[in-house]
């Protein structure tokens, strides 16, 4: 696992800057080379665990003792307003660097309102998923508010995992049934 590296904001901004102007000219000269498919896998453990696998990396999901799981990990929608928390910090210092913007450093609260009555089913009108998602972020640097609006409105365009919360998009669930012979 590579070490972290404390790098000053304007180290930081130069090599996005150098990753930016790599990938604008790769995506430029050839479109198809920017489309990219991610993907996870996962099973599950003890209890409500899911032990996932993204890549090199694993991670370890779970449910608090009040739904059945041993309270070992995050829950699967605190992994969801997570990632959308760190995407928006990617986001600011990608187009903070992009637009010249000095950002200092980005802070994000996430929080998301769930009803649980549509996860057991007790009432199917109940939309299942968060009803409401609240993004505080709060910027510090050297920049007027007007510039950290603009910077606010470049983000909010293009934060992949923002977009995927406020739009919706198609998702095909494949269902496969392992049997045992008995």
């Amino acid at each position: 696992m590579p070490v972290e590296t404390d790098l000053s904001a304007a180290e930081r901004d130069e090599t996005v800057r150098r990753t930016l102007g790599t990938a604008t000219a790769k995506f430029t000269e050839n479109p198809d080379r920017a489309s990219a498919t991610f993907r996870a896998s996962g099973v599950g453990g003890s209890g409500m665990r899911t032990d996932i696998r993204i890549g090199s990396h694993t991670l370890v999901i779970d449910e608090p003792a009040g739904l059945g799981g041993a309270d070992a990990a995050p829950s699967p929608v605190e992994i969801a307003l997570a990632a959308l928390l760190a995407c928006q910090v990617v986001t600011y210092r990608v187009w903070a660097a992009k637009l010249g913007i000095p950002l200092d450093d980005v802070s994000v609260d996430v929080e998301g309102d769930l009803d649980r009555r549509g996860f057991f089913g007790v009432d199917d009108a109940v939309r299942a998923g968060f009803t409401d998602v609240r993004v505080v972020v709060t910027l510090s640097g050297p920049e007027s508010e007007e510039r950290y609006q603009e910077l606010a409105q470049a983000v909010d365009a293009h934060c992949p995992v923002f977009d995927t919360f406020r739009s919706p998009i198609p998702v095909s669930i494949e269902h496969r049934v392992a049997t045992q012979a008995g």
